[in-house]
Formats: structure tokens, sequence, C-alpha cells
């Protein structure tokens, strides 16, 4: 059965308040809920998806959250996906091809400069689409601010543009600043595409 891993851990987490920090593990842990998530080795963590459609839509909401704290702060990320033939009870002892996978491209990240997701399945073809994905929604990363982060945030749990406007208290053509300048329109369908990809 195809399942997605996700390994990861919070970029420069040291830097952050105590307080915040705890704040932001705890939006993480929210974040994880639905899914089987835990955290490891302080701010590193890892979260098993029974549905691989999930995981993209699940790391840019956390990505966000992590950028509000400033553009310093994101999510260094590997999706794995692939089989998981054995029930996972813990994720520490775990096995199957979406762990591997996921702790292999992770590794990967910490040999190059500045990547900071990558996806992975044992598709070759599918592997190159993914990695496509990956190098685009780190391109758009790059610029985010932490108001952008907000505004997005909102708009992947489904929020409109003007129900944003209100709940962060600012106008909607503000709000339509941040959604047009943080490539929205462009992250939706890659998250379409994405889906589509695992139906």
């Amino acid at each position: 059965m195809a399942a997605a891993v996700i390994t990861a851990d919070i970029v420069n987490s040291t830097l952050l308040e105590k307080q915040q920090e705890k704040k932001l593990v705890q939006q993480l842990t929210q974040l994880m809920e639905p899914y089987k998530g835990e955290f490891y080795r302080g701010d590193s963590f890892q979260v098993y998806l029974k549905d691989p459609a999930d995981a993209l839509k699940l790391l840019l909401k956390m990505r966000m959250e992590a950028r509000q704290y400033g553009q310093g702060y994101d999510i260094r990320a590997a999706i794995g996906i692939g089989e998981v033939n054995t029930p996972v009870r813990k994720l520490g002892v775990a096995s199957g091809e979406a762990f591997v996978l996921s702790g292999r491209a992770l590794e990967e990240m910490s040999k190059t400069d500045g990547t900071r997701m990558l996806i992975k399945t044992a598709d070759a073809e599918r592997s190159r689409t993914l990695e496509v994905m990956a190098l685009f929604t780190d391109y758009v990363f790059r610029e985010m601010t932490g108001k952008q982060a907000r505004v997005i945030s909102l708009l992947l749990e489904g929020t409109t543009q003007a129900a944003a406007a209100k709940k962060i208290r600012k106008s909607q053509s503000t709000v339509n600043k941040h959604v047009q300048s943080a490539g929205w329109s462009e992250l939706s369908k890659l998250l379409l595409l994405y889906g589509e990809l695992f139906k």
C-alpha cells in the first residue's frame, strides 16, 4: 500500500525565543494530529500519512507556520512516497519504502546548499515531476514574508480572501496583494497537479 512519510526539521529553531519555539512546535503538532506524527531530537519530526495526496498540502501548511516567525525560518523536509506493508505503530521503528526514501532524501538535502524540500518515490519518472514541484515551492518560499505566509496559511485551510481579511484585521485589497505576491494562484494549481498524480 503506497503511503507518504515526511521527515523534517525546523530551520533556525535555535534562533527562536524559547516561547516562540514552544508555540511553533505546538502549531506543528496540531497540524500532525489527523495523521501519525512525532517530534524527536528537539526540532526534528516525522509524519506518516496513509494517503500520499495529503502530504504536500500538510508540508506547505507547516512551512507557512514556520515562515510567520520571519524570513529566516522554514521547515526543511523530505517526502518519501512508497510502499508501507506493515502496520505503523511507532514511527521510530517503522519500516518500509516510504520511510527509507524520506530519510535518504533528508540526508541528501543536508549536502546541498539551500534546498529545503525534496519529494522522492521509487518511480524515476514520477520522481522527476515531483522534483520540479519541490524546486518551484522552494523558489516561492525564498522571498515569502511572514505576512504573506499568514494569509496563504489561511487559504490552505479553505478560508476565503474576505474571511482571511477579517481574521487578520486587514483590508481585502491588502490580503489580495499578499495573495498575488506570494504566488497563491500557482501554488494552488501545483497542489491540484500533485493530487492528480496520486488518484
